[in-house]
């Protein structure tokens, strides 16, 4: 009999790809060095009709890396990024890394407890950010700075989305934002440590920038685990997103050098985008094609106009995609790979988006902790629906017994367990958070899983997420997946709430597709026809919308504290449930 600790998925790798994948022994500021001397005069960034050649970022990322350097900051030191998708994000990103400190990418999206929390934590000493983000960042510092909460953050660049647009938008821009009612507050500029980001580019001194950091030494803190507690700073060296980056490369072994487009509708503030997009592209001396926001329409409209070849998203993505009226009048043609994660991916969107592009979307998974991708579905080869597929060159994983840490057989449900050169270096100042995730190099996901005879993995569920209804084990996403396969469902999360008999209960929360009727007693008979009685929800709530990340992964710990405040105010099962 197999043992299961063999990887058995190396039976399902494309011929071209090895089974172990080989690191550059380099620095991530050294990709953009490489690519940069290799294709100097080759479109780096697209925005809105401005062009950037590798040799335009890489003179801008160094002009940023020695304003730092001139302002005090210079190795270790931790600086801020806090930008929707632009160049200067870009720039801001190898620039720090150029000055040899450490990025910590920040969401624009943070509620001032959120950003106060991921500043103090990191204790960074500068941050670059949008001029309509500013008064948050300001009112999180303070009315006098120096005082407040936030002592060590002597710098502040503010920059705008006008700088980074081309000739005659820039100048129109504060005509479309008076006109939006978005134009943004007075700034005080010389003072508190804030300085213009045109004006801190441009006087920028000549010094020497740090181009070649230890490849182990620290490079990005991203915070996760907001969603399910306070937000840790995840401590991701050059080496684990050099590798992750890698990886994903020999993954995509039809990739073209000096040739892909990536549309960058993800955001690069999250590390999904970070490593397949940014860095992926700069390794592969690809364009980054950049949009601020997500918006389907803007989509359609980038991809028949600049032709993109790699489109990684989330399953939201794509569903508005399909779900838009006009989709069928736009060329997706160009479009040869997505990579969906964050959330499952249904078996009908991938379906009916391959049909309308003809290109490949599958599905993969990963977490902050591991750079982030470990598994997906081969591109060009076997794969399997309903899977996150299998683990990248180079990465281990496994599936095991929870109480007892003993590796199960295939078929059977357990944690699931990865070890490869992606996985984190520990949680920042949490050095017994990092020791609950981290044993001998394996890092414990919080994702139970099982393993197939193929070494296919497929995630059941969190194992926080787990309801206990009457004894039995209810995993969230069984149900959701039911839901889903109704054609008149868009959206769907399920939650256990608490019940005065079976402990906890299911309660799904819905939205439907556009012009679509359905009753909870519809869906319930839909789900009593395809789940065993103890699953089915025994609560309905109809809503236009989920709380949801900027990536489109649904906030099911929003849901569940809305439940438990509605508890307490005494106010019942809530709509929907069937009688």
């Amino acid at each position: 009999m197999e043992q299961p600790q063999e990887r058995l998925w190396l039976r399902c790798y494309p011929g071209e790809v090895v089974p172990d994948v080989e690191i550059p022994d380099l620095s991530l500021s050294e990709l953009l060095l490489q690519t940069a001397a290799k294709y100097p005069n080759h479109e780096a960034l697209f925005f809105y009709g401005k062009k950037t050649s590798y040799r335009e970022l890489l003179a801008a990322a160094q002009r940023m890396a020695a304003g730092l350097q001139a302002a005090g900051i210079g190795k270790g030191d931790r600086v801020a990024i806090m930008l929707p998708n632009c160049p200067q994000t870009v720039i801001a990103y190898f620039g720090v890394l150029l000055a040899g400190s450490i990025v910590v990418m920040t969401n624009p999206l943070y509620v001032e407890r959120e950003l106060e929390h991921q500043l103090k934590d990191s204790g960074a000493s500068a941050i670059v950010t949008l001029d309509l983000l500013y008064p948050r960042l300001a009112r999180v510092r303070g009315e006098i700075p120096e005082e407040g909460p936030l002592p060590n953050l002597r710098t502040v660049i503010v920059t705008s989305i006008q700088d980074a647009l081309p000739f005659p938008k820039n100048l129109l821009f504060p005509i479309k934002q008076r006109r939006d009612g978005q134009l943004p507050p007075p700034i005080p500029h010389g003072k508190f440590g804030v300085t213009r980001y045109t004006a801190f580019m441009s006087k920028a001194p000549k010094l020497p920038a740090e181009h070649k950091a230890d490849p182990e030494a620290t490079a990005l803190l991203q915070y996760t685990g907001g969603t399910t507690g306070v937000a840790k700073g995840v401590m991701l060296s050059h080496r684990n997103l050099v590798a992750n980056t890698a990886q994903c490369a020999a993954w995509f072994y039809r990739m073209e050098e000096g040739k892909e487009r990536f549309l960058a509708a993800l955001p690069l503030f999250h590390v999904f985008g970070l490593t397949v997009l940014m860095n992926l592209s700069i390794m592969k001396g690809g364009t980054l094609i950049l949009l601020p926001r997500f918006e389907v329409g803007t989509v359609l409209q980038t991809i028949r106009k600049q032709k993109p070849s790699v489109f990684p998203g989330a399953p939201t993505m794509y569903i508005a995609v399909l779900n838009h009226p006009d989709v069928k009048k736009y060329d997706l043609s160009s479009i040869k790979v997505c990579v969906s994660g964050s959330s499952p991916l249904p078996l009908e969107v991938q379906t009916q988006f391959e049909s309308l592009s003809g290109g490949r979307l599958i599905e993969g998974y990963g977490l902050t902790e591991a750079s982030p991708v470990t598994h997906t579905n081969p591109i060009w080869a076997k794969r399997k629906i309903g899977t996150i597929g299998v683990p990248l060159p180079g990465t281990e994983a496994k599936v095991v017994d929870m109480s007892t840490g003993e590796t199960l057989m295939p078929g059977e449900v357990g944690e699931l367990l990865i070890r490869g050169p992606q996985v984190m270096q520990g949680y920042w100042n949490k050095p017994e958070a990092t020791a609950a995730a981290l044993t001998d190099g394996w890092l414990r996901t919080g994702d139970l899983a099982k393993m197939d005879e193929d070494g296919f993995f497929a995630i059941v569920d969190r194992i926080k997420d787990i309801i206990i209804a009457g004894g039995f084990n209810i995993y969230p996403r069984e149900v959701e997946e039911v839901l889903y396969e109704h054609p008149g469902v868009h959206h769907a999360a399920v939650i256990g709430v608490k019940d005065p008999y079976r402990g906890e209960t299911v309660k799904a929360f819905v939205v439907l597709r556009k012009d679509v009727n359905l009753s909870a007693m519809q869906l319930d008979r839909w789900c009593r026809d395809r789940l065993a009685v103890f699953k089915v929800p025994h609560q309905y709530e109809f809503r236009t919308e989920l709380p949801m990340t900027m990536i489109g992964k649904v906030l099911r710990r929003k849901l569940q504290e809305e439940e438990e405040a509605n508890a307490r105010e005494g106010s019942g099962n809530g709509p929907g449930a069937p009688e």
